[in-house]
């Protein structure tokens, strides 16, 4: 299957993840990658591609409005947006711009190469999180980034959600990390935190602006914030991960977590950036590794689990690695 794609984003990392991706698959060809919608336009009437991947926020001209321009241009083209937004009355006017899919950043790495297929095939592709508001009998939801799925029930089978940000800024991580934690705790759920002492203490004034009485979740045990060096020495043997030493030392905190969690069904988070820590020091199969132990410690516990990567790692250069750890994470943030 010959599958011509041109992608549109006004990131440059992000777009050389997404390009990365999409050439592992036989006969997929990236033709082309630009960073703004004028461009988006003016590209896919020359090279006429069988699918767009098209991000909303472009500068110069918008997703949106780059859309309804290369549907007349480029009409056998299948535009697929490929967005942070995830609001409902977004992603239908998105939709109404002429695309054949829509899937949120969140949700790329598991959903990029299915949504690509499906649209190439004449079909429509919406990601999980929001195709439910555009069913027949629907009642239409709104999505937060800071809440993803989070409602769960007895007969429902939770997804893992094991999520990376790589970033350029400790601020991106920073409100990534305040949001996902932020959320588990306004829900009533546990949040377990181990991370860089700048990155405590920067994320307890994140917290509190948002609202969150991080004293009286400290109080009650719902808020547990650890130091990453030190929370990696006591796992970790011969500059790798002892996994009973690993499951030992987070099961006791988990299990206090929850029982401090006042949700109905108790679902916690744990944010960390210790595999920076193992990433900088030259232990990058030990990072890996670590990132292994988290899918195992997210299909056994109900947790949701957050870590990080700065770019100033240089982690993108190191090809193999960079595609192992996005192998290891349910959704892939870039920014």
């Amino acid at each position: 299957m010959i599958v011509r794609i041109l992608v549109v984003d006004d990131y440059a990392p992000w777009r050389r993840f997404i390009s990365s991706v999409l050439c592992q698959k036989r006969g997929w060809r990236v033709v082309c990658e630009v960073s703004d919608g004028l461009e988006a336009v003016q590209k896919a009437r020359e090279l006429q591609p069988d699918v767009i991947l098209l991000d909303i926020g472009l500068p110069k001209l918008n997703g949106i409005e780059a859309a309804r321009q290369i549907h007349k241009l480029a009409p056998n083209s299948k535009v697929l947006f490929l967005s942070n937004e995830d609001s409902l009355e977004l992603v239908e006017e998105a939709l109404n711009s002429g695309a054949s899919g829509y899937i949120v950043k969140a949700d790329a790495g598991s959903e990029l190469v299915k949504g690509v297929k499906t649209v190439f095939r004449g079909n429509r592709f919406l990601s999980n999180r929001v195709k439910g508001a555009f069913a027949p009998t629907a009642t239409p939801v709104r999505f937060s980034h800071a809440q993803p799925e989070l409602a769960v029930s007895t007969k429902t089978e939770i997804t893992r959600r094991h999520e990376v940000q790589f970033y350029s800024d400790d601020a991106v991580f920073l409100q990534r990390a305040s949001q996902f934690i932020g959320a588990a705790l306004r829900n009533r759920n546990a949040a377990i935190v181990f991370v860089t002492k700048p990155h405590r203490d920067s994320l307890v004034q994140r917290l509190k602006a948002q609202g969150v009485d991080v004293d009286v979740a400290i109080q009650q045990g719902t808020y547990t914030s650890l130091d990453a060096a030190d929370m990696l020495s006591r796992f970790m043997v011969k500059d790798w991960p002892d996994a009973g030493l690993f499951f030992e030392g987070f099961a006791s905190l988990i299990a206090a977590a929850s029982k401090a969690a006042k949700a109905d069904y108790p679902r916690g988070a744990i944010c960390g950036d210790g595999v920076a820590l193992l990433w900088a020091q030259g232990k990058t199969d030990a990072a890996i590794r670590l990132e292994q132990l988290g899918n195992e410690l997210a299909d056994t516990y109900n947790v949701d689990i957050l870590c990080g990567y700065p770019f100033s790692l240089h982690i993108q250069e190191d090809t193999d690695a960079f595609k192992a750890i996005c192998a290891e994470h349910s959704a892939v943030h870039s920014r």
